[in-house]
């Protein structure tokens, strides 16, 4: 999913947080399919992979989903670990619904999130 011209992470996290804000509060799967695009393209970034799951971690709790947001506690402690043994799953969701130790096969409609997010920071250069 690398494109030949390098794009800056934090410019396509950026841009996928702001489709996120943009989606109406009662669009929840829209919502959580911009934070798993936001996920899949910032994970091999720590900082921005810990903040996804920090942003995560406040929407399962705002939804008062408690399941999810056990899952994404779980995940705020396998990032550093998994940054520091390099064991990031690829294309893996971040929800707490998907294994957190298996890659995934990235869907269509997370490409097409962040291969806009790319498109727009290639923008701003």
């Amino acid at each position: 999913m690398e494109d030949a011209v390098s794009t800056s992470p934090q410019e396509i996290y950026a841009f996928l947080l702001r489709g996120l804000n943009r989606a109406a509060p009662e669009q929840f799967e829209d919502r959580w399919d911009w934070l798993i695009a936001a996920h899949v393209a910032v994970q091999p970034q720590y900082s921005l992979h810990w903040r996804v799951h920090w942003k995560m971690l406040r929407y399962a709790l705002a939804l008062r989903d408690y399941r999810k947001a056990a899952g994404q506690l779980l995940r705020l402690v396998l990032v550093p670990l998994g940054h520091a043994f390099g064991r990031l799953p690829a294309g893996n969701t971040g929800r707490a619904d998907v294994n957190a130790f298996q890659p995934v096969a990235v869907s269509e409609r997370t490409q097409a999130f962040v291969s806009a997010a790319r498109e727009s920071a290639k923008k701003l250069q």
